[in-house]
């Protein structure tokens, strides 16, 4: 990914300081003027941005919104860039950390259903959930074809030490911290947070390894790395099950947890270039125990399983393939359904699940009415509850959350962003009017459905970080019913403070470590007329340059424990490499 130039001048990302944007035309559901500076995949070439839209254009370009245009903040320059400034692999907001011993990490292979469209099938040029003239294109299928078979499971082993410590202190962060070898918690200081545990990752072959997924229960942390899958005491760092290990790379997880605390992971057949991604194992996350597994077969013509995705919905596990799904009870492993090509050539190409079950079908790729559909599938049976048709040239890059539905979405050029949420029935709620320049940690190549890390989001509210190259930014409260800001609370310190989720009718935000301070937790009321933040936790600045040094990473806050863990490892052999660091109080 290349990094884009300098930032405009203040007054709004791409509009002359102190100028408001001009109100959307057309009445409701007409599309919101397009905000620069957020949303821009590639790094444009200069010259690109400087006309005027003409009327009858959106933003420039022809589409199907006729409302002439007001000339002002929406006409002017653009900034290119994929969520405004990109910082270096140094972190969000804050300089590069002296030079590391390992290499920034390398790019995942493949472009699967849950990252980005599928390559032969893509002119896709999907698009916005802009209601065009009104009216909604709604279409519905299915069908059956290859089933794949679930068998019992035996080929993933187990090894390692198994212990099965109850965590200390469980539900309020506090613990004995275990070992701690590495004197990390040396020179703590009062108030500061103590390292609970901290892990290193296992060998990574020189190409680099994912290390996806990261969950937690009220007993254990478990982490998948490479070939393996590694289960922690959350009070103690003690393994609570033995390590299992898989005969080839860990290639999808499932993001997120089942209720009853099940896993699906999967690994590839070989390893060759041509490996496909299609062994499933399902895992308990508290005892270790393998549950069913399956090979997932390939489907009808470029409908291969080369690359998969995964999402949980209830009590179906989604996979997706390049152009269809296949859903799974996650219980016993039986196929429910198959989600295939239905109406007029509509491919689906990307899944997203959690509170609602979301598919992004490709349609009419390379014709005159190319354009995306979204549809909610009822999760047990895979009928189609609604169908969303995108306007053409519009392209649902991401799924902020599926339940409210919030997607963010990008023109065919990608000058231009758009960010819908839509009612129940699929029709659109509101679309997101803000002069900000966002950075939602969506990673560094921008492919996942659903891997947009800083972004939260509750029934009313969407919450999206600033982006801030110097000092400190802001998280924005959006309400979901007009799509207007409602207010904004800054980072109590010059890093950058990243939404991590919202509970109890509190925000938790993560405040990112600098190279002499350790990162903090806080809590921002989401109610009320004061919304100021509360240290959490302050994490301990003897550890603070460990902290910033995960690049890519995932964090979490759960029964007053944080924790944070690589995503990608590097493979280099002259350091161990972090996997995981656990802090509480």
């Amino acid at each position: 990914m290349t990094q884009p130039p300098e930032q405009p001048p203040s007054g709004g990302y791409g509009a002359p300081p102190n100028q408001p944007p001009q109100p959307p035309s057309g009445g409701f559901g007409a599309p919101v003027p397009p905000t620069p500076g957020y949303g821009y995949p590639q790094q444009q070439q200069p010259g690109q941005y400087g006309q005027q839209p003409q009327p009858g254009q959106y933003g420039g370009q022809p589409g199907p919104y006729a409302q002439p245009q007001q000339p002002g903040p929406y006409g002017q320059p653009q900034q290119p860039g994929p969520y405004g400034q990109q910082p270096p692999y140094g972190g969000y907001g804050y300089p590069p950390p002296p030079p590391p011993q390992f290499t920034p990490p390398q790019p995942p292979s493949g472009r699967g259903p849950f990252k980005g469209r599928p390559a032969l099938l893509i002119a896709a040029a999907v698009a916005g959930l802009l209601v065009v003239g009104g009216t909604v294109w709604a279409v519905t299928g299915g069908g059956d074809d290859k089933k794949p078979v679930a068998q019992q499971s035996g080929s993933p082993s187990a090894s390692g030490t198994s212990g099965a410590d109850d965590p200390a202190n469980p539900g309020d962060g506090s613990g004995d911290g275990g070992k701690d070898p590495e004197n990390l918690n040396e020179g703590r200081k009062s108030g500061e947070a103590k390292v609970l545990w901290y892990k290193e990752a296992p060998d990574a072959p020189g190409s680099g390894a994912d290390a996806p997924g990261m969950w937690i229960t009220g007993r254990t942390a478990v982490k998948a790395a490479y070939k393996e899958v590694v289960a922690y005491n959350v009070g103690n760092g003690n393994p609570t099950w033995a390590t299992i290990t898989f005969p080839q790379k860990i290639c999808a997880v499932t993001p997120e947890k089942s209720a009853d605390d099940k896993i699906v992971v999967a690994y590839e057949s070989g390893v060759s270039d041509n490996a496909k991604c299609n062994h499933l194992q399902q895992l308990d996350l508290n005892t270790g125990a393998k549950g069913w597994a399956a090979t997932v077969a390939d489907g009808d013509l470029f409908d291969s399983a080369l690359s998969i995705g995964l999402t949980i919905t209830g009590k179906t596990l989604m996979v997706g393939r390049s152009q269809s799904g296949v859903a799974y009870d996650l219980a016993t492993g039986k196929q429910l359904y198959e989600k295939k090509k239905y109406g007029a050539a509509c491919f689906p190409s990307a899944f997203a699940g959690g509170g609602k079950l979301l598919v992004v079908s490709s349609c009419g790729a390379g014709s005159a009415t190319e354009h995306d559909e979204v549809q909610e599938l009822d999760p047990a049976t895979g009928k189609t509850k609604w169908t969303k048709a995108i306007p053409k040239g519009w392209t649902v890059s991401h799924v902020y959350s599926v339940d409210p539905v919030v997607l963010y979405m990008t023109d065919s050029d990608n000058k231009h962003w758009n960010i819908s949420t839509l009612k129940s029935d699929g029709s659109v709620r509101s679309q997101v009017d803000s002069k900000a320049s966002f950075a939602p940690g969506c990673g560094t190549f921008n492919d996942d459905l659903q891997g947009c890390e800083d972004v939260a989001v509750d029934a009313n509210t969407l919450y999206l970080p600033t982006d801030a190259t110097t000092g400190p930014n802001q998280i924005v409260a959006i309400d979901l019913a007009t799509g207007k800001e409602m207010w904004r609370v800054k980072s109590p310190a010059d890093e950058s403070m990243l939404p991590v989720k919202v509970e109890g009718g509190k925000l938790i935000a993560y405040v990112e470590a600098a190279y002499d301070a350790g990162g903090q937790v806080v809590s921002v009321p989401t109610t009320g007329s004061s919304h100021t933040t509360t240290k959490l936790l302050q994490l301990p600045a003897g550890t603070a340059r460990i902290e910033s040094s995960f690049f890519s990473r995932d964090v979490d806050y759960v029964d007053g424990r944080f924790y944070i863990s690589s995503t990608r490892l590097n493979g280099n052999d002259d350091t161990k490499e972090k996997l995981m660091l656990a802090y509480g109080k």
